[in-house]
């Protein structure tokens, strides 16, 4: 059940990231991760799951790259469920494997890859609206 309806579509030009933003799932529901996953046609989806406190909670379903980037106000925890994340830093890459996370400072200048159809959960303060801007 969506508590609001917002997402997000490329325009021309744009990165193609499949981007929905509306909270799926309120308080007191259970989350089915694997339903959305097994749904997924994109190569970048992601999709807000729930809010906890002033915090969301992502899934991504990632193949490819994202571009460089930073969040001047808020930090970012990256969470692989399945596949594997590279998190490219100036200066160094981090690779994740299954159930392994990373904290990602505001501030720091970075983008994520999947070389492969990847899963993974993202926490991140609701102020960040990850539309490829």
């Amino acid at each position: 059940m969506d508590t609001q309806s917002a997402s997000t579509s490329p325009s021309p030009g744009a990165y193609p990231y499949a981007t929905h933003v509306d909270i799926k799932y309120p308080a007191l529901e259970v989350i089915d991760v694997q339903k959305l996953v097994d749904a997924v046609t994109d190569r970048w989806y992601n999709q807000t799951l729930c809010k906890v406190n002033d915090s969301v909670v992502r899934v991504g379903v990632i193949q490819g790259e994202y571009h460089w980037h930073k969040h001047d106000d808020l930090d970012e925890f990256f969470y692989v469920v399945d596949g594997k994340l590279l998190i490219d830093l100036e200066g160094r890459t981090v690779e994740l494997s299954p159930r392994q996370g990373f904290v990602l400072p505001k501030g720091v200048v970075h983008r994520t890859r999947a070389p492969e159809t990847t899963i993974i959960l993202m926490v991140e303060g609701a102020g960040i609206v990850p539309t490829g801007d």
